[in-house]
């Protein structure tokens, strides 16, 4: 299998991708070592390393969150050594709890919503070892949830408002506001 490292805009995260499907549908962030260890042998296994803060698993990708103590050039070859030996033993990288799929339903106003970010902004976000996942709109104000790389990302917010909530609000006139939750 071949593994290498993307930057991402998050400098705490690095995005690893494989050449294969890790998972085949959704995505699985991983916060905390406990919800690691309830729902993907990959992030357990990375969370017993000290330096990891959050693992978020893609399609073809796994992004690290590192602490700030720690160096990247210490961390990618253990990483993507892990990430290896958890692919070539054939575990399942996710089992429970933290998957997480694409939004559905909704009236007319949340389909075309969930139908821009499905399709434009999930993608772009992904590209960056993250996600987006559409949470509900409420009052004109569309809630969204950060993931991965973009969980604490210092320009997240920027992307939130400067990116997504402008091409929401021009697309769809119901939506006033965009807001993390």
């Amino acid at each position: 299998m071949n593994l290498y490292t993307e930057v991402t805009p998050n400098p705490a995260s690095l995005k690893f991708v494989a050449d294969r499907i890790l998972l085949d549908n959704g995505t699985a962030d991983f916060q905390t070592k406990e919800a690691a260890e309830e729902g993907s042998a990959l992030a357990a296994r990375l969370f017993t390393y000290p330096f990891v803060q959050g693992v978020f698993i893609g399609r073809n990708f796994v992004t690290v969150t590192k602490n700030d103590g720690s160096r990247w050039e210490d961390i990618i070859p253990v990483a993507k050594e892990e990430i290896k030996r958890m692919v070539a033993e054939a575990t399942p990288l996710v089992s429970k709890a933290e998957y997480v799929t694409p939004a559905v339903g909704g009236n007319d106003v949340e389909q075309k919503i969930i139908a821009l970010i499905e399709e434009q902004v999930r993608p772009a976000v992904a590209m960056d070892g993250g996600d987006i996942v559409y949470e509900g709109f409420v009052d004109g104000t569309v809630k969204l949830s950060l993931r991965g790389s973009c969980s604490g990302c210092p320009s997240s917010t920027m992307t939130l408002k400067a990116g997504i909530q402008s091409m929401l609000m021009r697309m769809v006139p119901e939506v006033k506001a965009v807001e993390a939750v």
